[in-house]
């Protein structure tokens, strides 16, 4: 027979919500800190083509 799950206390609710919100906001920090390192010139741990200004010129 089947039987209704037991209802998850607001507490717990929110405690998940909580760290879901939490990884979501770490991840957007280290994707900025990404892109203002690539911007500035400085990035070490990130590999992207760049234009060769040479090869514009022809």
């Amino acid at each position: 027979m089947a039987v209704p799950k037991k209802k998850t206390s607001k507490s717990k609710r929110d405690s998940r919500k909580a760290v879901w919100k939490r990884k979501a906001a770490v991840e957007a920090q280290k994707a900025l800190s990404l892109g203002k390192s690539v911007l500035s010139g400085r990035s070490n741990s990130f590999v992207y083509p760049q234009d060769d200004e040479d090869d514009n010129e022809e």
